[in-house]
């Protein structure tokens, strides 16, 4: 089996196309449900954030299941496939580890470092997970994958104040403004990047205002973040972007919720900042409103790269020792070592405490293979329904742990699997 990963992110897709590829989690069900029905991928999740759209699956024919996920994407995004496979970065076995490991630890990220993917990566696999599109294969991936992360952000400082695309966007509005004292923001969205937007608003000295669908839940969230964040409802929004000088706005919503029939000529100057992707805002060009997207903000994040550029060659040296790590990890996961190796230590068991047997006068010498073959028949009995339950659960994602405890349990050495495992392949071929 084979781990096949198709890749569109800022790095080799523009915003427009980055919109049509932004799926919620119902249209992300609907995709694994189409690829898994293929019966070269067993096994699949789609990471689905404002900046990427990473879809990863095992497969038993690379080819085949690339061609899949292209033609799925197309079906759900309308882009044309031939389009599609042109903006692609494809990565296939060691690759698609190396490069989803990348990911996880943010360095793939338009900021470097930023802490939401590794929560955006565990929503897209948990979804698959419960409904049932991911099994011990890629499970196993996703866990190494988190493993490497957090390694990465204890052995080196790429995490540490790390720039975000709120706190770029707020750095822009300040850069804009001079200062953001005594300016009042109004900020639509009450996720992640809305907290986030807010949080560093407050930071730099501005009041915010917070726009959400559920007014209770706003006033909840405003109450919990600063004394100098209120809650206003989703009623109010176009009298309070004509009121104010700064709009942020990263709600999540599939179309734009911001358009030209809401806007309100005013005498000042107006400076917004659409987070979202999908965008929010859809207006036609005005000489008194500055709109901001999110590759807008790439200059400042280039800014950031350059900041962190040793950080990064070490976090990068870091993702190539967990690949390494991961495959010979793998090698010790195979049951077929496992029950090969579990049988051979009780024939050797039932070999040692035979000849003592008949060293020492309990059994006649000419009974040997008589006792071997009833002992031989005895732990092969013994041990059925054991090696039944370690086959049955060997594709489930609770496996792993249920195989380091047999490991464990039966003194099961890691060296002797992989030499068990190198010796079946070479029967094999």
């Amino acid at each position: 089996m084979h781990y096949i990963l198709v890749s569109f992110s800022h790095k080799n897709t523009d915003l427009t196309t980055r919109e049509k590829l932004s799926f919620d989690k119902k249209t992300q069900v609907d995709i694994l449900e189409k690829l898994t029905d293929c019966d070269c991928i067993s096994e699949a999740i789609v990471l689905s954030t404002c900046n990427r759209l990473e879809v990863i699956a095992n497969a038993n024919n690379n080819t085949r299941s690339i061609s899949k996920i292209f033609e799925v994407l197309n079906l759900f995004s309308g882009i044309n496939k031939n389009e599609l496979e042109g903006r692609a970065d494809i990565f296939e076995d060691e690759g698609a580890v190396k490069h989803l490991f990348s990911v996880a630890a943010a360095l793939e990220s338009l900021v470097v470092g930023e802490n939401q993917i590794i929560g955006q990566l565990k929503d897209g696999y948990n979804l698959a997970k419960e409904n049932k599109f991911c099994g011990a294969k890629i499970s196993r991936l996703i866990e190494f994958s988190f493993r490497c992360a957090a390694e990465i952000k204890s052995a080196t400082n790429i995490g540490k104040n790390p720039v975000s695309v709120a706190s770029a966007a707020v750095a822009q509005a300040k850069d804009a403004l001079g200062s953001l004292e005594g300016y009042t923001a109004i900020v639509f969205g009450t996720g992640d990047m809305g907290v986030l937007t807010t949080k560093h608003l407050v930071g730099n000295g501005a009041s915010v205002i917070m726009v959400g669908r559920d007014l209770a839940n706003t006033e909840k969230i405003a109450a919990e973040i600063s004394d100098k964040v209120r809650a206003e409802p989703y009623s109010n929004i176009t009298n309070l972007i004509n009121s104010h000088v700064l709009f942020f706005t990263a709600t999540g919503a599939p179309v734009a919720l911001i358009t030209n029939d809401m806007i309100i000529e005013r005498d000042f100057h107006r400076y917004w900042f659409d987070l979202a992707v999908p965008r929010d805002i859809n207006i036609k060009e005005n000489s008194r409103i500055t709109v901001y997207e999110v590759d807008d903000l790439k200059a400042i994040v280039k800014k950031n790269m350059s900041l962190r550029e040793d950080e990064t060659s070490k976090a990068f040296k870091i993702v190539g020792e967990y690949t390494n790590n991961f495959y010979k990890w793998l090698e010790t996961l195979s049951v077929d070592p496992i029950i090969k190796e579990l049988r051979a230590s009780a024939q050797n068991i039932a070999k040692v405490e035979l000849e003592k047997a008949i060293n020492k006068g309990y059994i006649p010498k000419e009974h040997e293979k008589a006792v071997s073959a009833i002992l031989h028949n005895s732990f092969k009995a013994f041990l059925h329904k054991p090696t039944t339950a370690i086959k049955n659960i060997a594709d489930k994602p609770e496996a792993d742990y249920f195989i380091e405890v047999v490991k464990q349990m039966f003194n099961v050495e890691e060296d002797r699997i992989k030499l068990t495992s190198k010796e079946n392949k070479e029967q094999e071929k």
